[in-house]
């Protein structure tokens, strides 16, 4: 629910296009540069989505085209054809797979008389479902009002103008629609603003991280992939794992423990998905900003699904776009316990050499990721000898806490170790550090 409505008819307005859909028929165009099996693939996860937001799929209709029509964009024939079938089957919307200008919204919705909603729409709707922390509902919130602005014009027929404070003297006022726009506007700036106050919030914590010299590692991939079954497993975090499209918006960090003694920063982002919303991303922003400052992306790619190359590649296509994609990145085979992924796995394993399976559900491959992620994020650590008395447990516990050691020995009164230490440690341990010895001339 948007939590602005300037008027009456408006909160209507709102009110209605987060409604739950309950009968939806699904349209896909099927262009030269886009094959049969593209599109069936597409409207398969466009089903997805809708199921996500909460519809009931009663059927779906595909036109073949050279390019779409301006002002309907199936043809007018079709569209009638499929607006019979609706006004049979009772549908009460339309969704389109392909973003629609809201001209030809304007005009679809005269020909089905029911509601009609492009993937975008339908993006933000299940966003706006979802989005459970105020800095997910203020950018949840931001996408809508920006989508909505320009397709006002089609839910009012009164259009009539106020007239001016003076009375019948005075000249026209404003027209119920130009308060509208203007009231969404000023709202609009104001989240900017409030957005803008998250962003110098992340960067202080984000300082604050920096301090202690933790490297930060951003899962990353595509709706459903597995990155918050992965996160939970790897952190013991309680993040909502559904088998559903955009289970998790907010992002979560976690402290990440490796093998090497090394202490991570692990953060769950939102999934991607093909043709995400431009205006998401924007909106996004403030969120996305933990990919862009992360040291390592972990691409989490499901291998289990037949279009996992397009999936990556709409992955790749996002962090280009926020500016993420020459980060480092390891690539992570999710759901390798699920049969049909084999044949996916050995093609994606000769493409990627830098990559580990796993199965995020069962916990298969987590030991070989945890060593990955040890040595790709390992900080340039300082090699030195210790000896440290027995007594001083208290410094053996903290060489332990901070180090990674390698050999020990206990002879006699003292323990001596090799270790590598963070250099910014090196202080806590100087009084037992063993000296060099010069090497002969």
């Amino acid at each position: 629910m948007l939590c602005f409505a300037p008027h009456k008819k408006l909160k209507a307005l709102v009110q209605n296009r987060n409604a739950r859909t309950l009968r939806a028929f699904l349209i896909g165009v099927e262009l030269k540069s886009r094959g049969a099996a593209d599109i069936r693939e597409s409207l398969a996860e466009l089903a997805e989505l809708a199921q996500t937001a909460g519809a009931e799929i009663l059927s779906e209709g595909v036109q073949k085209m050279d390019s779409p029509a301006p002002a309907t964009f199936i043809g007018k024939g079709k569209a009638t054809e499929f607006a019979a079938f609706c006004k049979q089957n009772k549908v009460d919307t339309i969704v389109f797979d392909d973003e629609l200008s809201p001209a030809q919204s304007r005009n679809l919705e005269k020909i089905f008389e029911c509601r009609v909603m492009d993937r975008t729409a339908l993006i933000l709707e299940i966003f706006g479902q979802r989005a459970r922390t105020r800095e997910g509902k203020l950018q949840i919130e931001h996408a809508q009002l920006k989508y909505l602005l320009p397709r006002l014009t089609r839910f009012w027929s009164h259009l009539s103008r106020q007239r001016g404070s003076t009375g019948s003297i005075g000249g026209e006022g404003e027209s119920q629609l130009e308060a509208d726009r203007r009231k969404i506007s000023e709202r609009i700036d104001k989240i900017d603003s409030e957005l803008e106050k998250v962003q110098r919030q992340r960067e202080t914590q984000r300082a604050g991280r920096q301090r202690s010299q933790w490297p930060l590692a951003s899962i990353v991939g595509y709706t459903n992939a597995g990155k918050s079954t992965l996160l939970n497993h790897l952190t013991g975090a309680t993040v909502l794992a559904e088998d559903k499209l955009f289970a998790t918006l907010d992002p979560t960090t976690r402290r990440l423990r490796l093998p090497t003694n090394q202490n991570v920063l692990l953060t769950d982002t939102v999934g991607f998905i093909k043709k995400l919303p431009h205006g998401l991303v924007e909106a996004f922003k403030a969120t996305l900003e933990e990919v862009v400052q992360a040291d390592l992306l972990l691409h989490v790619v499901d291998v289990s699904h037949p279009q996992a190359d397009e999936q990556i590649a709409a992955v790749n296509a996002v962090l280009a776009e926020i500016g993420a994609a020459e980060k480092p990145v390891l690539m992570v085979f999710n759901k390798i316990d699920q049969a049909n992924g084999a044949g996916t796995l050995n093609r994606l394993r000769e493409k990627f050499s830098n990559a580990v399976a796993i199965s995020a559900k069962t916990g298969e491959g987590i030991a070989p990721l945890l060593a990955e992620l040890g040595t790709q994020l390992r900080p340039v650590r300082e090699f030195l000898e210790l000896k440290i008395p027995h007594e001083a447990a208290a410094v053996i516990a903290r060489m332990h806490a901070v180090g990674q050691v390698i050999e020990r020995r206990y002879t006699g009164k003292l323990a001596k170790f090799k270790v590598r230490i963070p250099p910014h440690h090196h202080a806590e341990f100087a009084a037992f550090i063993v000296p060099e010895k010069p090497s002969p001339e």
